[in-house]
């Protein structure tokens, strides 16, 4: 294993050992001891906190190897000295390697750098009292091999527990920049609040009251202020299933030819809703308690995680879900209103009450007015789409695989897109979905005539027969308000998610490079996944280090610390690697020509050929199968040029490369093509030819429950990404585009039936090692099994070789 530790603030040996005495490790008693053997054996005494006994607390040191021949126990008992290579024997068996297996007893600084493990500074082969006092602190934030910090097994093992209860201890308790889990998770306070939103959604005179959820630790009754940890969820009160199944749109249909148009973007630009609101209920009487509990939320491992280290936490579902007022519209102004109003309320700026009757009012008065929200897929959009507002109390968003215009969620270059997995969902099958009102019967007859009305616009606005952006999909473009954030942001997302595909996060980030807020990116070799729970990566570190500074204020350096980019790379399992930027406009660019089946570097002459074709037309047995069998349909796609696929795509590779290609950014086709009637798309994919063992795209468990969030609290499955069976090849990024919106989404451009058209298409954002040793591919098809409309039409697509080019961005 390989252990990438980023979040580790150095600290000077004062400050260490303040906090090591702040934490209890160094104290009056151990402060008077002389050699380091005597040291060592007291830190080590009290880093077993589950044993009482003198007597088992030695049988646990004897049970560790001092060097081939001597156990822990014997060494410290019989030497005054402690050799590195003994310190780190003993350190590497308390992180839970094993000798013999993960290092050798003879040499465990060769493990400990193999492993990428710290090593805290010497000046000989033995550390005197102030050096081991430094690499018993440094040893504390280290990672075990169950991907946790040293200090953060010991209090999954009850370190902390003495201290939770003891008034001398300054809560939050800091130890190197991040916030420890000294808070009483068995005491959490549950309550249910409804917070009165600016809007009106269902139109019924009265605004809208959003039911938020809160988990606080008990410390708050007795005055300590906390932030908050902010979850947006829609799918948090239930959501309806069937319903949304049944509403899916059928894609097996043909693309269908668009009337020109001469669009502007002012033409299709959204406009403000500016019906005026009813009155704010009045506020009568005013209470600091709650008159709502609830037994068990839907939550998110990384909010428990900071639930046992004294922030709260907030789940809300927003418009529409039950027991809320309003309906859903799927990331219009409406939501991020519906969202926001919640962390106005956070901040001390909006009214909640205590239940629906709206009777008496209740502060969010154990706040301390700084918010964060976090969560992934829908969850971060609306984190995103909340960072857009520059709403007070908004420190930072940690936004993961988050949508930041709904246009790249469920459309591409004016067609229809499905997010991968999901062909036939849009936005008004999310919204079916997550109406949970229609939950409670009583409540949803009384909304329901207004409901299906407002559903049926959503279905009109969506606009599914062109796929072009028009004014629905604009007031859904968070990117047009980033000027508005002041929220230090932290994004992450995969750059293998076909779900939210890449362009989202990578549009976000090119939009705020030039802000003058913090913004941090990790990009993971995952889909559509959380990653806080990788051993690999010291992702929940990182987030506590970063938390720690932005709601609590501590200045642990996070924003210089931590690397700007951080990209896990494709090659090597474990490994995550520290860059300045990522799709930087700096980048330089090789260029590839296309010659028949051959991508030819630009530098070398060749002749001109003539155009090459194929039909997207399958036989209705192929067609059929592909329907029900998407990665049978894939692998043909890209497979050797003589199966069922032949004459239905076009594959252009490279000569055999000589030394890596790093991929980094956005790929670009621009190609003269012809089609044999008046409509027509084209697909690219970039493609990796070598044969290779590869990483997965999903994470393999590597042991069930094995990370504890506290203590005796709630716990996550430990994963990695491993490497799959070797693999003939690879598909790094994809991009389709109408072949009517050749100027842009919305302008449709005359099409007329095998006549030849210039066209451009920026394919999706990558980070990609391709080896030396395999070939660059690009695969030019039109119908997209997993995406597009599958009409199976008989479309006849030419191309211009000699005036068609692949663009590649890379780094050195």
């Amino acid at each position: 294993m390989r252990n990438q530790q980023f979040a580790i603030r150095p600290t000077a040996p004062a400050a260490a050992r303040d906090e090591l005495t702040r934490i209890h490790f160094l104290d009056d008693q151990n402060a008077s001891l002389t050699t380091p053997s005597d040291l060592l054996r007291d830190l080590y005494d009290r880093s077993w906190p589950e044993y009482t006994a003198q007597s088992v607390v030695d049988q646990q040191l004897s049970n560790l190897m001092a060097t081939t021949d001597v156990d822990g126990l014997d060494f410290l008992a019989h030497h005054d000295n402690v050799p590195v290579t003994v310190f780190y024997n003993l350190a590497l068996q308390r992180l839970a390697f094993a000798p013999g297996l993960d290092f050798q007893l003879t040499d465990p600084l060769s493990a400990m750098a193999k492993i990428q493990l710290p090593v805290a500074d010497h000046a000989g082969t033995d550390f005197t009292l102030a050096e081991l006092v430094q690499a018993w602190y440094l040893l504390l934030t280290t990672h075990t091999k169950n991907g946790q910090s040293f200090l953060d097994h010991l209090t999954t093992h009850g370190y902390f527990e003495p201290l939770v209860h003891d008034a001398s201890v300054e809560k939050p308790l800091i130890f190197n920049g991040k916030s420890q889990a000294v808070f009483d998770t068995t005491r959490l306070i549950r309550e249910v609040v409804y917070v009165e939103s600016p809007q009106d959604t269902d139109h019924d005179g009265k605004r809208d009251l959003l039911k938020a959820e809160i988990i606080r630790p008990a410390e708050t009754e007795t005055g300590l202020k906390v932030p908050v940890l902010y979850t947006a969820s829609p799918y948090n009160q239930g959501t309806n299933d069937e319903s949304g199944d049944a509403l899916m749109h059928n894609v097996n249909v043909p693309l269908q030819p668009k009337q020109p148009n001469n669009l502007t973007l002012a033409d299709v630009t959204a406009q403000p809703d500016t019906t005026p609101l009813p009155d704010a209920r009045p506020v009568t009487t005013t209470t600091k308690t709650a008159a709502e509990t609830f037994t068990r939320e839907q939550s998110y491992t990384l909010n428990d995680y900071f639930l046992a280290r004294g922030f709260a936490v907030v789940y809300a579902a927003g418009i529409g879900t039950k027991d809320s007022d309003g309906v859903r519209t799927t990331g219009d102004p409406e939501e991020t209103t519906s969202t926001i109003a919640i962390i106005e309320w956070l901040a001390g700026n909006r009214t909640a009450f205590t239940s629906r009757a709206a009777t008496q009012a209740i502060p969010a008065w154990w706040s301390n007015k700084s918010v964060a929200m976090t969560g992934r897929s829908y969850l971060g959009t609306l984190a995103t789409a909340a960072a857009t507002t520059g709403v007070e109390g908004l420190k930072t968003v940690i936004s993961e695989a988050a949508i930041s215009n709904w246009y790249d969620y469920y459309r591409d270059g004016g067609l229809v897109i499905a997010p991968g997995g999901f062909p036939g969902e849009d936005t008004d099958v999310l919204a079916e979905e997550t109406f949970s009102r229609e939950l409670l019967p009583g409540d949803y007859h009384r909304i329901q005539a207004k409901w299906q009305a407002d559903l049926a616009a959503i279905t009109h606005g969506q606009d599914r027969a062109t796929g072009n952006y028009n004014s629905f999909w604009d007031a859904r473009n968070y990117l047009k308000n980033v000027k508005n954030i002041k929220a230090d942001l932290l994004l992450v997302h995969g750059l293998n998610d076909w779900n939210v595909k890449p362009r989202n996060v990578n549009n976000l980030w090119n939009a705020v490079r030039d802000l003058p807020v913090t913004k941090k990116i990790i990009l993971h070799q995952g889909q559509h996944i959380y990653i806080n729970a990788f051993r690999s990566i010291d992702y929940t570190d990182i987030v506590n280090l970063w938390l720690t500074h932005e709601l609590l204020g501590v200045d642990n350096q996070a924003e210089t610390l931590l690397p700007n980019v951080i990209i896990q790379d494709n090659v090597q399992p474990e490994t995550w690697n520290a860059y300045e930027d990522w799709d930087a406009p700096t980048n330089a660019s090789r260029q590839f020509n296309l010659q028949h089946d051959e991508l030819v570097d630009a530098s070398v002459t060749a002749p001109l050929p003539a155009a090459t074709s194929f039909n997207d037309q399958l036989p209705a047995e192929q067609f059929n199968h592909y329907t029900h069998h998407i990665d049978q349909w894939q692998a043909d796609l890209l497979g050797d040029k003589h199966n069922a696929m032949f004459n239905h795509r076009l594959i252009f590779k490279s000569a055999v490369l000589t030394d890596d290609l790093v991929l980094d950014g956005k790929p670009t086709v621009d190609l003269r093509v012809a089609v044999n009637q008046p409509v027509g798309m084209l697909s690219f994919q970039i493609v990796d030819y070598g044969e290779a063992k590869r990483l997965g795209v999903s994470p393999t468990v590597l042991a069930r429950k094995a990370l504890d969030e506290g203590y005796r609290w709630r716990e996550d499955d430990l994963r990695e990404f491993k490497t799959t069976a070797a693999t003939p090849f690879k598909m790094i990024t994809k991009g389709h585009r109408n072949l009517q919106n050749r100027t842009n989404a919305y302008h449709v451009d005359p099409l007329k039936p095998n006549e030849f058209y210039d066209l451009s298409v920026t394919l999706q954002p990558t980070h990609y090692r391709l080896l030396a040793g395999h070939q660059l591919g690009l695969v030019v098809y039109a119908t997209d099994f997993g995406m597009t409309v599958r009409g199976n039409q008989d479309l006849q697509y030419s191309i211009q070789l000699g005036d068609s080019t692949l663009h590649v961005p890379f780094v050195k």
